[in-house]
Parts: structure tokens; sequence; C-alpha cells
């Protein structure tokens, strides 16, 4: 008897060992849920490891206090939480969304950037499961799907919007332009700017570009937009080549003005870089950390004492995007044994006619599944952002 009892436990040993070896990827599930407590599924990919990992840890950092707040108000929607790595790749979000519709999502986060959400956005139109992502801001995320919306600002939203502000707060009359050519976002918001500069009298002296391939060098990029007499420079673009460009036109002794869009956010927090060269830049984001109102300073608050930082718009944007389909799914009477493609219909319907207030803007609404909310122009200061 001894003997079978070893042997059984040493296949129980085996069984862990192999189960432990298997490479499967990055994967943060969370729920504050009871067992017995039934809840609605929601997923979403994002790059939790990585270059961009600054923005998939903060959505999922959002996220999962939004979920933790309203499970804790007890009532009949509850939620559990399921977010993949992407690690900023559209194949692999692809294969995390497999893992998602394994697992049984009801609803979506989609993906936190926009690569990734183009891919997989297809497949929730196909599969009926109602996206709303945080930050996967390309028009190509939304458009042809019915059941995809967008929390966060367009791209072209964003390009038009800091073409106006420039203008009308009189930054710069000479602005040039460096953007990255092989990125969806960052050619988007491009288009768009310089469209809306034409219109309102900015006269871009120079326009450059760069690719993944050439994003470490950008003294060429440079010495052109201050040969050019370039007063502003406006960077549509994510916060690794941004700090890059601050620092080399440090180096020339370059000093112009900054102006960025809400994939800057974040640029405070790199490791390595001379967070003094920041100050002054200027972004239009839809959060303030700063703002004094109860709902902001409860949120940094929480987000400080479980993190250790302060929330960037893409932490606020998930948790807007948890508290949105809080009051949709409550609205539509919706439980959490009803299929994803019951949901879809009863969510499509929802988000295409309600009003939601949030952190990010109120009186959100949406069209054609892109957001209509109003920007906040942001200039850091003292390390921190401040409101213009």
């Amino acid at each position: 008897m001894k003997k079978l009892f070893s042997m059984l436990m040493a296949g129980a040993m085996m069984v862990g060992l192999l189960a432990g070896c298997g490479n499967t990827p990055a994967t943060s599930t969370s729920s504050s849920t009871p067992d017995t407590v039934a809840a609605f599924k929601i997923g979403g990919t994002g790059p939790l490891t990585g270059g961009a990992a600054i923005y998939g840890n903060a959505v999922k950092n959002g996220a999962q206090i939004a979920v933790d707040e309203i499970n804790a108000l007890g009532t009949a929607v509850q939620f559990e939480l399921n977010m993949q790595d992407d690690e900023h790749d559209a194949e692999k979000a692809v294969n995390a969304y497999n893992n998602l519709m394994d697992w049984g999502m009801q609803v979506s986060l989609v993906a936190v950037t926009s690569k990734p959400g183009e891919a997989i956005s297809v497949y929730h139109n196909d599969d009926r499961v109602f996206g709303l992502t945080p930050s996967g801001s390309a028009p190509a995320v939304v458009e042809g799907k019915d059941n995809v919306y967008q929390l966060c600002f367009s791209d072209p939203n964003q390009g038009t919007a800091s073409a106006n502000y420039i203008a009308d707060q009189g930054l710069a009359t000479k602005v040039a332009v460096i953007y990255k050519n092989d990125d969806v976002y960052s050619k988007g918001i491009y288009d768009t700017f310089m469209a809306q500069a034409k219109v309102r009298g900015l006269e871009v002296v120079s326009e450059t570009t760069f690719t993944t391939a050439t994003e470490n060098d950008f003294n060429v990029q440079l010495t052109e937009a201050k040969n050019a007499g370039a007063e502003l420079l406006f960077l549509p673009m994510y916060y690794t080549p941004a700090s890059l460009i601050l620092t080399q036109a440090d180096a020339m002794g370059y000093e112009p003005k900054f102006f960025g869009v809400d994939g800057m956010d974040g640029i405070l927090t790199i490791e390595n870089f001379n967070t003094e060269l920041a100050e002054g830049v200027m972004l239009l984001t839809p959060f303030n950390a700063d703002a004094t109102d109860e709902k902001t300073a409860s949120f940094v608050a929480k987000y400080q004492a479980q993190f250790g930082e302060i929330p960037n718009q893409f932490a606020a944007d998930a948790y807007d995007c948890v508290y949105a389909y809080y009051q949709a799914l409550t609205n539509a009477n919706a439980t959490p044994d009803m299929s994803a493609e019951t949901l879809c219909g009863l969510m499509m319907e929802q988000f295409s006619t309600m009003s939601f207030d949030g952190l990010t803007g109120e009186g959100m609404t949406w069209t054609n599944g892109m957001v209509d909310k109003a920007p906040k122009g942001m200039i850091i200061e003292n390390g921190a952002y401040v409101g213009m």
C-alpha cells in the first residue's frame, strides 16, 4: 500500500512539473467577486511587457480599480477582468484574443494600441463580441465594425484638435512636424493635422519622418527644423521616440516649443530619461490627474496607493471603459448568463444612445463608434502635468 501511495504521489508531482513548463502568454486575470457570484467576463489585450508596457499596464491597472469598486457595490453587475499580453504585436494580439474567447469573454476592451486593435477588431465583428477600446485610436479599429467603439480620441480628431489648439493659443506661426510613417497612429494624426494647419494658417516649414528601424537618431530631422526656423515641433508619436527627440534637441542647443498627443503621456516615467528636458512640453489629453474634483482625486489616490505612481490618461480611459460598461449593462438589465452575441446587441443599443460622465469627459456620446468629448491642454511643469 505504501508503495502504491508513493507511486501516485510521484505521478502527481510529475504532472505538476510538466504543467509548470508550459509556454503560456503573460496574462492578468483578477476578480474580487466571491466564487458563488456570477460575473460578466471582460477581457482585453495590451502590451504588459516590452517597449509599450507603460500603456498596457496603465490600462490593466485602471480597469482593475474600476472592477474592484463596482464589485464592492454588490449590485447585479459584477466583473471578472482578464488582460492578456500582446507585446504591441498584431499577431500576438490575435493569439491573445483566441485565449480570451476560450476563457469565455463576453465584453471586451479590445486592444490598448492601434495596430493590434485593427487586427482583432475584425474578429470582434465576426464573432459578435462588443468591444470598447480605451486607447486604440486608429480609425480602422472601428471602421466597418458596428460593434466596436472607442473611448479615446480617434487619430483624426487628435490631429485636428492639435492644430486648432496651437492656432487658438498663438503658440507658434512656424511649425515643424516629425512623424513615424510606418505607424498608423502617427500617420493618421499627421494627415489631419496638416490639413487643419493649412485651414488655420499655420506655416509648416519642415515635414520629416522616421520608421521603426530609424527611431534612434533624429539629428537630421532636428537640423532641418532648426534651419527652417521652426518655433514649435509637433510630435504625433509615442513617448519613447519623443524622449530621444528631446534629448538630441538639447544636445544640439535647439530649444523650440514641443507639442505632442496622448501617446506622449508616460514620458515622465521612462527609465534613464532626464525628465527636466520635458519641462514645458505641451500635449492634448482628456485627463488631468491634478484636477480637484472628488472623482478624480479618489481615483488618483487609489492608483498611487496600489501602484506607486500617478495614473496617466490611459489608466483613466480604462477606468471609464469599465464604468461605461457598468452603466450600459445595468440599463439593459443584462445578466451574466447571456451569451456574448446577446450582450453585443444590447451594448450596441445602449452605446449608440446613452450619455456617459467619466474621469475623461462629461456627456460623452458615440457616433459610428467614435466618442465625442473635449480634450484638455496640458503642460509639464515641475515634473507634473498641469492644465493650460
